[in-house]
């Protein structure tokens, strides 16, 4: 009986230590707008991507003057094809890097502000949108981790 009565203690015990943990748990947000203007591998994927941008346009400008200088209606029909074609896939190509550079930010901006959290004894890292009032902006370190 008394080892039943101790165990029912030392149970009690432990559920108010965790229930007394929970309701001090610390929550940090981080300004992802801010650590991607700070993070210089977030802004060369931004110039590489619109790079590429400027390269497509570039190359629907050169298809137009191409277009008005065919003589035939048969020949233009073809060459819309063509080009529609090469546009398409061009444009792909984009969105495909797009969605590679911003996956690959994201996976790193999230491996740092884990680290972050690991060593500032956080339960948890939301966006600043998320958060109203309270938590520990913790931007600035998760850019310095980036760095």
């Amino acid at each position: 009986m008394k080892n039943l009565k101790f165990t029912t203690l030392a149970l009690m015990a432990g559920l108010m230590i965790s229930f007394g943990n929970q309701a001090f748990a610390e929550v940090g947000y981080i300004d992802y707008q801010k650590v991607l203007e700070n993070y210089p591998a977030a802004q060369q994927a931004i110039k590489e991507i619109d790079a590429k941008g400027l390269e497509l346009q570039q190359y629907m400008v050169d298809k137009e003057r191409q277009f008005k200088s065919l003589d035939t209606p048969l020949k233009k029909q073809n060459f819309e094809a063509q080009t529609m074609t090469e546009f398409n896939a061009k444009q792909e190509a984009l969105y495909k890097l797009r969605n590679s550079k911003e996956n690959q930010i994201l996976t790193q901006v999230q491996n740092a502000a884990k680290a972050v959290m690991v060593a500032q004894h956080l339960d948890a890292v939301l966006s600043d949108q998320v958060i109203f009032v309270g938590g520990v902006d913790i931007t600035d370190m998760v850019i310095q981790k980036l760095k």
